[in-house]
């Protein structure tokens, strides 16, 4: 008794596994730096900003430099401020009210101690 093996083409196959299988997007990036970008840029142009911190308190200056965890704040005529970045509730450029470029409002976030 012959025994003879039947093979699917290799174009079948792909064709079965293509269908089944789909590829997947790769992860997107950890890290986009767009962070790092934001702060290069104000610090090049000496932008005063407003920084805001978890407690209300505003704190008024030009960016100097930042690290991962920390800025720092270089104010005329007051001390300047090294920042941890946790304690910091949001910035913006001094100048521009607290909303948005869009006219959309940025809420006060009230935390309860």
């Amino acid at each position: 008794m012959n025994r003879r093996l039947i093979r699917p083409s290799l174009s079948e196959v792909q064709d079965q596994l293509g269908t089944r299988m789909q590829r997947k997007k790769p992860a997107p990036p950890d890290q986009t730096n767009a962070e790092n970008f934001y702060y290069v840029k104000q610090m090049q142009a000496r932008t005063p900003m407003v920084v805001v911190l978890d407690q209300g308190e505003t704190i008024r200056g030009v960016i100097e430099w930042y690290d991962k965890s920390c800025i720092k704040v270089h104010r005329s005529n007051e001390p300047n401020l090294l920042l941890m970045k946790s304690c910091i509730r949001y910035m913006y450029k001094d100048g521009e009210s607290k909303s948005g470029g869009d006219g959309r409002h940025v809420p006060e976030i009230d935390q309860e101690d």
